[in-house]
């Protein structure tokens, strides 16, 4: 199958499919942050406070990330160059700076958004889908798919000289092959992820365990994933950067879950923005 990018104008602004999915994506997870903390009688406004710090803490996040990686400081002011593990530090560090000054318990606050993180990756992914981002290796599945437009293009030539895979003994250099929808893998893993989460959240556990859960379905589906990914960073025994930085994640997940596999009691301050204002 061959597809191409999703790319539409609106007067003199571009729209391209990654940027519409990050949008649906922030919106879906305040959506979900807003349905618990309803759920559970807190202030619903709270759930706005976190996308607005999580969309400027990310895109900063990821976009500093990307520029230590490649080493080009130009990608500070372009629309590309986005690296979701620097997106998920620069979000995550904005989202507890603003809690702390909201006085909501950290632990609260990781398990707010732990369902929310899960389907805006969802979500995202297919973003990278839509401009044809982040694809697999070379595959003769059925389901494999030929990017002519992607970025960059699926060939022979590029996937071999961005990527390092081989060229097959008489395959033109300038084919399209078909690769991996790794992007589509990624989302479907987890939006089961977001459901598991989800359905979790209201079993009996402390504060703080749902995000370890969070943590190790993440890091799990990270790592597993780029083994067929189209990856350059590959070091050693084959592993990436994101295997060793899913490992460590995955890792951490664990002993969250098991530090607070037990329900603790964790007590709101009065002050705490996540109280919800008396009506008068």
């Amino acid at each position: 199958m061959t597809t191409y990018p999703l790319v539409f104008n609106i007067g003199p602004i571009e729209i391209t499919g990654y940027g519409l999915m990050m949008m649906v994506g922030f919106l879906t997870g305040g959506w979900a942050i807003q349905r618990e903390l309803r759920r559970r009688g807190l202030n619903e406004d709270y759930a706005s406070d976190i996308v607005v710090a999580a969309v400027i803490g990310g895109i900063i996040g990821a976009k500093l990330w990307y520029v230590v990686l490649t080493q080009d400081p130009g990608a500070l002011i372009s629309r590309s160059g986005l690296v979701w593990y620097g997106g998920f530090i620069g979000g995550a560090a904005a989202i507890y700076l603003n809690g702390l000054r909201k006085r909501v318990p950290t632990r609260i606050t990781c398990d707010l958004g732990a369902p929310a993180l899960a389907v805006g990756y969802a979500l995202g992914r297919v973003g990278c889908f839509l401009v044809q981002d982040d694809y697999g290796i070379p595959t003769s599945l059925p389901w494999g798919m030929k990017f002519p437009e992607g970025l960059p293009p699926s060939t022979a030539l590029r996937l071999n000289s961005d990527y390092g895979i081989p060229i097959p003994d008489g395959v033109n250099p300038l084919e399209v092959l078909a690769v991996h929808p790794t992007q589509l893998y990624e989302a479907a893993a987890m939006l089961v992820v977001f459901w598991a989460l989800w359905r979790l959240r209201t079993h009996v556990r402390g504060a703080g365990w749902l995000f370890g859960a969070y943590l190790l379905f993440s890091g799990t589906e990270r790592f597993l994933i780029e083994f067929i990914r189209a990856k350059d960073d590959r070091f050693l025994a084959g592993f990436t950067v994101a295997q060793v930085a899913s490992v460590i994640i995955a890792a951490v997940g664990v002993l969250l879950m098991a530090r607070w596999a037990k329900r603790d009691q964790l007590t709101i301050p009065a002050n705490s923005f996540l109280r919800v204002p008396e009506r008068t």
